[in-house]
């Protein structure tokens, strides 16, 4: 019976102790109008569609740059096929594809990140954004490059180097001047004339 109670009265404080912070923080909230949920549900969504994937790709960046996809275990999946493949290359024919591929591969998941954090920022809500997104998605691949190596530095199986900062920085260049390019010379068209237009004012 001692210990009922004893379970009785803990049971209860936890309900009493649960139920006043419900009590204090409904109280001070705004009612919401059917019209204030309909557009914020939407808002929400927008801004998962335009954030989600840039984050969700910076953590596998984040999670492959740890001991997972260091040079030791990724020489296990590709030199082997390789190896399968040329059988006749020399270790250090196989060695220096192995690299070039690592490298390849700094290059294009920073394009990658490069190209949805410009996807983000070109159409965000924020027109500061939007007109600033060439040097705000650059700024953000520079530092999370930076970033990267330096946590890097810390991991026994892997090695921190500048130069590999620099490779992620050139792929998310890369992609960003890919991207201005392609937008300019979109607008360019939608401002020229079409050729009936052209055609009537002769």
């Amino acid at each position: 019976m001692a210990w009922s109670s004893a379970f009785l009265s803990n049971a209860l404080i936890a309900v009493i102790s649960m139920s006043v912070p419900m009590v204090e923080s409904s109280e001070p909230a705004p009612p919401v109008t059917a019209h204030e949920a309909v557009v914020r549900k939407p808002a929400v969504a927008r801004r998962l569609w335009r954030y989600a994937p840039p984050m969700i790709w910076a953590a596998l960046i984040f999670i492959g740059s740890s001991d997972l996809l260091s040079s030791s275990h990724t020489s296990g999946f590709i030199i082997r096929p390789l190896r399968a493949l040329f059988p006749g290359a020399s270790e250090a024919t196989l060695a220096a594809i192995h690299f070039t591929l690592r490298k390849v591969g700094h290059f294009s998941e920073y394009a990658i990140l490069a190209w949805l954090t410009a996807r983000a920022l070109r159409t965000s809500s924020q027109e500061w954004l939007r007109k600033r997104w060439f040097w705000m998605a650059l700024a953000f691949v520079v530092g999370y490059a930076l970033f990267d190596e330096f946590r890097q530095s810390f991991v026994p199986s892997r090695t921190s180097s500048i130069y590999d900062s620099l490779i992620d920085m050139a792929g998310g260049l890369t992609a960003l001047i890919l991207i201005w390019i392609r937008r300019s010379r979109r607008r360019k068209r939608t401002l020229l004339p079409s050729p009936r237009g052209r055609e009537s004012t002769i």
